[in-house]
């Protein structure tokens, strides 16, 4: 376990990662960043829950979480996690791509799935999307949900009543694109994105990218691509 000296003005990070070489290269990754800090480090979810317990320990902004950890493993700590620090927003950062993993994730209120191959910016960047209220969502990942997700289409859709932009915009969000992706291909403003995507979790009851993406799917929201 590593504590670290506070900088107030960034967003503070918890890392749970058991593979110390890969510590130091997030660790040096974000040190660059002086709107990002590693507040903490922890080889176990164990430790790093019992230090949350602490009244006087400064709670995390974002959780970096791994899921392959020596005893509680990440997916059985989430909810923990939610307890004992609830205005933390959970990343898992992971090797994992498993179609039971990643669903398990998203429906125990993971705001982002990123693989560990994902690139150091593609990092940084979900870290700040989620900080402000986003999601981050592995490309690679999100194809892999749509895939999985199409075999099991109701044979009757739900009728849930999205507008023609909010479709297009939903279907850009499984594709893996963030907000400002989405702003720049649909050549309209970030915050009428943020706007129509509010309104896609309301009609969805759900809170994040991730989420909307799987419920929508479930739902036959999508037409299934011949």
């Amino acid at each position: 376990m590593t504590q670290i000296s506070q900088n107030d003005t960034a967003i503070q990070i918890m890392l749970v990662e058991d593979n110390r070489d890969y510590r130091e290269v997030i660790e040096l990754a974000i040190s660059e960043e002086e709107s990002i800090q590693i507040l903490s480090q922890f080889g176990t979810s164990e430790i790093a829950l019992r230090s949350l317990q602490d009244p006087a320990t400064i709670k995390p902004d974002v959780i970096l979480l791994d899921l392959r950890l020596p005893g509680m493993s990440g997916l059985e700590s989430i909810p923990y996690f939610h307890q004992y620090s609830p205005a933390a927003k959970i990343i898992i950062l992971t090797q994992s791509d498993r179609k039971s993993d990643v669903l398990q994730a998203i429906s125990l209120g993971a705001s982002g799935y990123l693989l560990k191959s994902a690139r150091v910016h593609e990092i940084v960047d979900g870290i700040r999307t989620v900080h402000s209220g986003g999601a981050s969502l592995d490309a690679g990942v999100a194809k892999f949900i749509i895939q999985k997700l199409q075999a099991r289409l109701p044979t009757e859709k739900l009728k849930i009543d999205l507008s023609q932009r909010e479709l297009e915009i939903l279907t850009l969000l499984s594709e893996g694109l963030v907000k400002k992706q989405i702003s720049d291909q649909l050549s309209i403003s970030y915050s009428t994105v943020d706007t129509h995507v509010t309104h896609i979790y309301e009609k969805l009851h759900v809170n994040n990218a991730p989420s909307a993406v799987s419920k929508a799917y479930k739902l036959g929201i999508f037409p299934k691509s011949g």
